[in-house]
């Protein structure tokens, strides 16, 4: 049995909010709060994103409050520029300069960002609940994956899933968790953690044998590991692959076992190997 819920758009407009104004970093020097091209959108009374906070937010979204007035009173909606340098005049330390467009948006969607990674998250329980929730609000795509139907968060389950969650994931009540593994694209990150070592076993070698994966997380303890890696060396996969599996998961020095806490070092694990990576495939 397979459950995939369809995928819905992430943001949807309300009336009340248009027209909306897009805020880009068109051009960035030296030192800024967020990368070129980031963006935000502002609306009546909302705005969604952000191009770095502080004083030059606020002053954006002045601006385009003032632009919107504007246009709605017959000006020409055209692009409009500004610069800013970030020092004393802005309250901000950051030092560099950047340059602010605004445009009218037709809607208020934020633009999807590529990816960081694509990730086969195998096991619905405490751990990889609170991942996925961690995972939520980044630019990445997940295959959710257990073989327990009744273990996923009903929300998401349901027909309308992506007024909650991300419509980059894909939520997949499997009988054979392991014949989703050939589906996953090359440079995909695995993380096994599932109610099962037998089934921990049998994902990890499959995984193993995979010679373009990006990344193989299991969760567990050296012991764990130990045991795992002599019996697929017994099985024939190879030191070179077996050098490839990260167990236990998550950054060093983090403190407790709450899921949560597992949760929050093992997605700060994932940024980070993926900015190594430099993104799916890299």
């Amino acid at each position: 049995m397979k459950r995939e819920p369809a995928p819905l758009t992430l943001h949807e407009g309300e009336p009340a909010q248009a027209p909306w104004v897009r805020v880009t970093l068109s051009r960035v020097r030296g030192s800024a709060p967020r990368e070129q091209g980031a963006s935000m959108l502002v609306g009546t009374t909302q705005t969604r994103g952000s191009i770095g906070g502080g004083h030059l937010e606020y002053k954006a979204i002045a601006t385009a409050r003032q632009l919107r007035a504007r246009w709605a009173n017959g000006e020409a909606a055209e692009p409009h520029f500004e610069n800013h340098a970030l020092g004393p005049a802005l309250g901000q330390c950051c030092g560099g300069h950047v340059e602010l467009r605004f445009d009218p948006a037709a809607s208020g969607a934020l633009p999807v960002p590529e990816p960081l990674f694509h990730l086969q998250l195998f096991g619905a329980g405490h751990v990889g609940r609170a991942l996925v929730r961690a995972l939520r609000p980044l630019p990445c795509t997940l295959d959710w994956i257990d073989e327990r139907e009744q273990e996923f968060p009903p929300d998401a389950l349901a027909a309308d899933a992506g007024a909650s969650w991300p419509s980059t994931l894909r939520v997949l009540a499997v009988d054979a968790p392991e014949a989703e593994i050939a589906t996953a694209p090359p440079g995909a990150f695995y993380l096994v953690m599932t109610h099962s070592h037998d089934l921990d076993f049998r994902l990890g070698e499959t995984i193993l044998r995979r010679s373009d994966l990006a990344w193989f997380g299991l969760i567990g303890s050296a012991t764990k590991r130990a045991r795992f890696v002599r019996r697929w060396r017994e099985r024939g996969v190879s030191d070179a692959a077996l050098k490839r599996l990260v167990c236990p998961v998550g950054i060093p020095g983090i403190p407790g076992k709450a899921p949560e806490v597992i949760a929050a070092s093992v997605a700060a694990q994932l940024l980070q190997i993926a900015g190594q990576s430099g993104g799916p495939g890299g």
